[in-house]
């Protein structure tokens, strides 16, 4: 389409008058009735390039991600890193945090590049190096890893979230580059119930997404992670550990049913050991003095419903 044509698109859709949002937006949504699939592209395209409206602009990012066209990276790009030097760039957090999620879905690893440029600016929005770093972890590029674990790694952040969110992008991406910076800081955070808990919460998933079945120093770093403080942190480590097909998993997670404090995390034993070795610890829990009622009335129910599947 000739620019001019696109243009008078645009002021069909009153996308330069900013005085009725809602109205505008209903416009672009019923342009998809009107246009087939590569103009809406090249329309949708334009508009991210022209719009100074946040709103608006959220509606055009949605629009293009119905589609993921790989043609719609550079406009969507350009929003994220603020090319258009007119726009107020506090105004467009949510917008650019927007566009991150977008670009992850196309699986372009020719983004990775201004990702990270955007994740390692330590002056920028936190929600947009979120954004980014969640979505170099979808969309799977290996040269990210070690950006990645330099966040993870960096006390000096001030940002605890980002640290959460790259942690879990290395789940996601799967290096083994990772576990070593991984294990080191649940070690060195073992036993603190404070604002790194869900930091913790974030590692112990990603080690559970490698599937280091052969790492000692994971599985070790895993059965610590069931005395630390948090429930949480303890929860997620028995997942972990049950997932990691450790010859001494059902062992360590029998322990913290029988010895942990907390009801949730016993109850989450439970049913780990259940998806480990089948109802016998299900009869081991119903007829036991040693549980409260209602681990056993919950025992009770699962034994049920294995008897009605059976």
């Amino acid at each position: 389409m000739e620019k001019d044509y696109l243009e008078s698109i645009a002021n069909k859709c009153n996308l330069f008058d900013e005085s009725d949002t809602k109205s505008v937006v209903q416009k672009i949504q019923a342009l998809d009735e009107v246009y087939e699939y590569d103009n809406l592209i090249e329309i949708y395209n334009y508009f991210l390039t022209v719009s100074k409206n946040p709103e608006i602009l959220m509606n055009i990012i949605q629009c293009c991600d119905r589609f993921r066209d790989k043609s719609s990276l550079s406009p969507l790009l350009d929003l994220l890193l603020m090319k258009n030097q007119e726009l107020n760039k506090d105004t467009f957090i949510n917008v650019r945090a927007m566009c991150a999620k977008a670009i992850a879905n196309l699986k372009e690893t020719s983004a990775v590049t201004p990702l990270l440029y955007c994740l390692n600016n330590k002056d920028e929005n936190y929600k947009v190096r979120l954004a980014c770093a969640d979505a170099l972890g979808r969309i799977g590029d290996r040269y990210a890893v070690a950006p990645l674990i330099e966040v993870v790694k960096d006390e000096g952040e001030k940002s605890v979230y980002l640290r959460e969110s790259a942690a879990s992008a290395l789940g996601m991406l799967g290096d083994i580059r990772a576990v070593d910076p991984l294990v080191s800081i649940l070690e060195t955070q073992k036993g603190i119930w404070d604002k790194f808990t869900f930091l913790k919460e974030r590692i112990i998933e990603a080690l559970g997404k490698l599937k280091l079945n052969d790492n000692e120093r994971v599985f070790n770093a895993l059965k610590n992670s069931l005395i630390d403080e948090s429930p949480q942190v303890r929860i997620n480590a028995l997942e972990a550990i049950m997932e990691s097909e450790n010859p001494n998993a059902v062992e360590t997670i029998k322990t913290c049913l029988y010895k942990d404090k907390d009801e949730e995390v016993k109850k989450n034993a439970m049913i780990a050991l259940y998806n480990l070795i089948g109802r016998e610890i299900l009869d081991e829990v119903a007829n036991s003095c040693e549980f409260s009622d209602s681990l056993k009335i919950e025992a009770v129910s699962m034994i049920s419903e294995y008897e009605e599947d059976e």
